[in-house]
Formats: structure tokens, sequence, C-alpha cells
């Protein structure tokens, strides 16, 4: 008997929530984008798919990726 490699799908009535899908945000120098703690930036550097340096106004900061409290604007 063979397996179905589909996702299982999600039953509104269910009172389990579906597994949050994750994104994986690509982020260029220039950019802009909000962070949780930090606010607003500007994206100065990336650092392959490892961390980017943002500057916040108040100083640039490295931030590790992936991070899901930094979202591209």
């Amino acid at each position: 008997m063979a397996t179905s490699q589909r996702p299982r799908r999600h039953l509104a009535s269910s009172p389990f929530a579906p597994k949050p899908v994750v994104v994986d945000e690509v982020y260029e120098a220039g950019a802009r984008v909000s962070h949780d703690s930090f606010g607003l930036g500007r994206v100065v550097s990336v650092q392959g798919s490892s961390s980017v340096q943002v500057d916040f106004g108040s100083g640039a900061k490295h931030v590790p990726l992936p991070c899901r409290s930094m979202t591209a604007l």
C-alpha cells in the first residue's frame, strides 16, 4: 500500500492549529526592514545566508538569519 506525499489538509473545525509555514526572507543591501526590538532600519550589507548588517539609526547591528522578528518592507 503506497502512501501519498501530499500535505495533510487542515479542517476548519479542528481544535488544533496547522503547522505554520516558515518563509525564508531574502534581504538585499539598501532594503528597508522592520525589527520588533530595534524598529525601522536599512540593510547595509549581507553576509551570505548567515547574517545581515542593518543600520537602525542609533547604530548598525548584525542580525543572524533566519530572524522571525525582522521583516522586509
